[in-house]
């Protein structure tokens, strides 16, 4: 049984900042990743509010996170956490191959695209429904497809898909984008982007690939039908908290709750990044998350006293 003083699960900014400040207070620190390190920030073309750094790709920031983690000589070790329980003195995590224990856990799983629910959405996904216009924007080039979605993920990616796509439908649902004000602005005065405002997808349809959007508008109830190629959903997140709901306080969405220090209902695990219950997701927040509650887990930590040896 493998033992360490913190334990991270996650590796985006949150877990990867935490995973920095913890090391530099002393702990014993492991990062768990299921997937890449960097989380959703990997699928960002660009990041502009990054403090220090005008514009950088989602990529670029994530390669120097990575590089300070290095520099600390942080294990990162890429496995899926299957289960997560309390012990006597700490909790017991169990991956594919191994059971660990920690003294005390940041819970830093991020979240992930909701989807829209419509017929054909799944049908067609991987052949023309997408998450990511940064994954597959290219094999877009020359045609016209869709982006669902009025909030900054929306409108960013929208203009994102302007650099293949001949024209680009911004559909929303409501007669005013939610992004912020310099993101509209900034994507609108591209001729290539046409907003459908009011507007609800009804059905994505297409025989082999996606070749049309049917859509309703919200106030006439009017219907019309849309010739794209692909449809890019940004219609909102939905935490990845599952792993951790039997133990801490969560509201109606799954979102965890936390007090100021970033400590969840149960003792001993700490919460930070787009996971938890907060006003505002972006990168900058969730590495902010992750250094509170990293010092927050050093103090835990420090008032347990020395660990009990088996």
């Amino acid at each position: 049984m493998e033992e360490h003083e913190l334990v991270i699960v996650g590796a985006g900014p949150a877990g990867l900042t935490a995973a920095i400040y913890g090391k530099r207070a002393g702990l014993d620190v492991l990062v768990l990743e299921k997937a890449g390190i960097g989380g959703q920030i990997l699928m960002t073309d660009t990041i502009e509010n990054w403090p220090g750094v005008i514009s950088s790709s989602g990529l670029a920031l994530v390669e120097s996170l990575r590089a300070h983690i290095e520099h600390f000589k942080i294990q990162v070790r890429k496995t899926e956490v299957s289960a997560i329980e309390p012990t006597s003195g700490g909790f017991l995590l169990r991956t594919g191959k191994d059971i660990l224990v920690t003294r005390a856990l940041i819970y830093a799983a991020g979240a992930h695209f909701r989807h829209l629910g419509c017929p054909g959405e799944a049908r067609f996904t991987g052949v023309g429904v997408s998450y990511c216009a940064v994954c597959d924007g290219a094999f877009f080039e020359g045609t016209d497809v869709a982006v669902i979605g009025g909030g900054n993920t929306a409108v960013e990616e929208a203009h994102y898909l302007t650099r293949f796509a001949s024209k680009v439908y911004l559909i929303h649902r409501r007669d005013t984008f939610r992004a912020d004000r310099a993101v509209v602005e900034h994507t609108l005065a591209n001729p290539k982007i046409v907003p459908i405002m009011d507007t609800v997808p009804e059905e994505i349809a297409g025989t082999d690939m996606v070749e049309k959007l049917i859509l309703k508008n919200v106030k006439n109830g009017v219907r019309s039908e849309l010739s794209v190629s692909g449809v890019f959903i940004f219609v909102g997140q939905l935490p990845n908290s599952e792993l951790v709901r039997d133990l801490v306080r969560y509201d109606e969405a799954g979102w965890i709750h936390a007090d100021e220090k970033l400590a969840t209902s149960q003792p001993g695990i700490f919460v930070a990044g787009d996971v938890r219950v907060t006003s505002l997701r972006q990168a900058i927040t969730a590495a902010a998350d992750g250094a509170r509650a990293a010092m927050s887990a050093y103090s835990y930590i420090d008032k347990l006293g020395p660990a009990q040896k088996a």
